[in-house]
């Protein structure tokens, strides 16, 4: 049985999906899903995280079980309504753990938004410029049609990605958990989200220099979705980071679990 109990909360007319924990009071942790999972996500580090500060984790607008809005599908709307979500749950200065489509969102958040947050945890995301990613995510990118992706399905879809997760089998209740978020033409409505990073990660990169904020970056070795370019590019240009690579793949926070739990933590102590 999960330790995460999600509940939702109406933000900005929007029903947002969220989990909160019992940890430790005097550290507070805002932790972002990644695509195309949940909250659930974090399933594997949960007791460790929480062990060492109250987490709340939240599915973003449009994500796991969170309301859809369009005008929020790109990373630099996101991150605004990141900082939204720090105010509604009482989060006066949390470290952001934002891996997958949470990186370039908590980028622009701590760039626009100036010592908002005690540090980030990013990477897995696209942020190399050019871009560099692998498929499938480089085919939903750069695809001109989307109409064999609205043909395939949501399940299909979201299978094929999870299926890539390797040595760690998902629990029952997080796997159809995925598959329950992403039903109808969720997935394929979300994608404008990563199709927007031709635009967006070029801005983002002349932001970089600027950002203050201590950036602990983790990537995963062995990612062949987000090859590990885009975190040796982040680590090169932000002026307060720290680089792990952990030995798993591009879902590092469940096929690492162990070791990703141990960086996250050790950077909150540390910072």
């Amino acid at each position: 049985m999960s330790e995460i109990k999600p509940r939702f909360r109406t933000i900005d007319g929007l029903a947002i999906r969220y989990a909160e924990s019992d940890g430790p009071r005097d550290r507070q942790a805002l932790l972002l899903s990644p695509w195309p999972e949940s909250l659930y996500s974090f399933d594997a580090t949960w007791s460790k995280l929480a062990a060492h500060a109250q987490l709340v984790a939240v599915d973003l607008p449009g994500f796991g079980h969170s309301e859809l809005r369009h005008d929020l599908l790109s990373p630099t709307a996101m991150g605004d309504f990141i900082v939204r979500l720090t105010d509604e749950f009482g989060l006066a200065r949390p470290h952001l753990v934002g891996p997958d489509i949470g990186t370039a969102a908590s980028l622009f958040a701590a760039a626009r938004h100036p010592d908002r947050f005690q540090s980030l945890v990013v990477g897995t995301g696209g942020a190399v410029v050019p871009l560099k990613l692998g498929d499938p995510l480089n085919e939903w990118v750069q695809a001109e049609d989307l109409a064999p992706y609205r043909a395939m399905g949501p399940k299909a879809a979201v299978t094929a990605a999870i299926n890539n997760i390797h040595g760690y089998e998902l629990p029952d209740v997080v796997r159809e958990d995925y598959l329950a978020s992403y039903v109808g033409q969720r997935f394929v409505d979300q994608m404008t989200y990563v199709r927007t990073y031709p635009t967006e990660l070029p801005n983002l990169g002349e932001l970089l220099p600027a950002i203050e904020t201590p950036v602990q970056i983790i990537a995963g070795r062995n990612d062949p979705v987000v090859p590990l370019e885009n975190e040796e590019y982040l680590h090169k240009h932000l002026p307060n980071s720290k680089l792990d690579v952990i030995d798993a793949g591009h879902f590092v926070w469940e096929e690492g679990a162990d070791d990703y739990a141990e960086v996250v933590t050790r950077w909150w102590q540390a910072n």
